[in-house]
C-alpha cells in the first residue's frame, strides 16, 4: 500500500479496511487478518495497525474477542457510510463548493459528469 503524506498513516489504513468492509470481502461478524498479518501485508509496525483498530472499534465498525482477533461488527457498512458521510460533509463538501463557485461549474453540469462517472466506474 503507497502512503499519502496528506493523512496519518493509521487512518489510510482505516479507510483500506472500510473499504474491504464496503465492497463485502469482509462481510458482518467475519474475522479480520491479524494484527500482525496487516502490518506485514501494508509493510508497517503493528503498533499502527493496532492504532487503526482501536480508531475503529471507537467507531463501533470492528470489535475484539479477547484471544481471537478482530472482528466486521453488525451493521459496520452503515456506521462506515455514516461516518464517511460526515467527514466528506465537513471537510471536503466546502472545497469542493468553493471551486465549483471559482470556475462557474452550473449543478447540472456536474451531474452530467458524476452520471458518466459511475457508468463508467460502476457498471
Amino acid at each position: 500500500m503507497e502512503f499519502k503524506d496528506t493523512q496519518a498513516i493509521y487512518l489510510q489504513i482505516a479507510d483500506y479496511m472500510c473499504e474491504q468492509m464496503l465492497l463485502d470481502k469482509w462481510k458482518p461478524e467475519d474475522r479480520i487478518p491479524s494484527v500482525r498479518e496487516l502490518a506485514v501485508q501494508l509493510e508497517v509496525n503493528p503498533n499502527t495497525v493496532m492504532r487503526t483498530c482501536e480508531y475503529l472499534q471507537q467507531y463501533d465498525i470492528i470489535y475484539n474477542k479477547r484471544g481471537i482477533g478482530y472482528f466486521v461488527a453488525a451493521g459496520a457498512s452503515r456506521k462506515i457510510k455514516q461516518l464517511k458521510k460526515e467527514q466528506f460533509m465537513a471537510n471536503e463538501l466546502p472545497q469542493f463548493f468553493r471551486s465549483i463557485y471559482l470556475l462557474d461549474v452550473e449543478l447540472d453540469e456536474l451531474k452530467t459528469h458524476y452520471e458518466k462517472f459511475k457508468k463508467s466506474h460502476f457498471k
